[in-house]
């Protein structure tokens, strides 16, 4: 499906910082993961048995706004995300939302240029409805004050993945 919005894996530079210490300051503790199955933000896909991979804690805004001097201020959250733990072969998937990572309760969470929340969207749309998700993005950056979306698990509250225009 074309696009104007693609989602973005957690980017090598950072990736390197978050294997050694997080963004909580804790130094992660890699494990086989025996059964498969953790939404990996390194390579948006999901793990397989047997693949070795950490939870880390992850400030997505805190790097975005470092890199275009926006001030989050108290919207700057750590939340825990699963990543390799080595390096991998990084994002492989293309514009918009990666198939893997849709699921049935999300909230998509909109930011502006100044770093501010500016609202946010309950998702609910099982995996069979997958390309509904798509459509409530396209919708969220209809208006042209978001700056960018934050995808976020709602039972955990688990960071998902960015998405930005195109």
């Amino acid at each position: 499906m074309d696009s104007d919005y693609e989602a973005l894996a957690i980017t090598p530079a950072a990736l390197k910082q978050l294997r050694k210490r997080d963004d909580a300051g804790l130094v992660p503790r890699p494990y086989t993961d025996p059964e498969g199955g953790a939404p990996l933000r390194c390579c948006l896909r999901h793990s397989e048995a047997g693949e070795r991979i950490a939870l880390v804690a992850y400030a997505p805004l805190r790097r975005w706004a470092a890199a275009t001097g926006a001030d989050p201020g108290p919207y700057d959250e750590t939340g825990p995300v699963f990543v390799h733990a080595e390096e991998c072969a990084g994002q492989t998937s293309g514009p918009g939302y990666p198939a893997e990572l849709h699921g049935a309760r999300r909230v998509l969470r909109a930011y502006g240029a100044d770093g501010r929340i500016l609202g946010g969207t309950l998702v609910e749309v099982p995996e069979e409805r997958a390309a509904e998700e798509d459509g409530m993005l396209r919708d969220v950056f209809a208006d042209p004050a978001v700056a960018l979306v934050h995808v976020r698990a709602v039972d955990f509250g688990c960071f998902m993945v960015e998405v930005r225009r195109r």
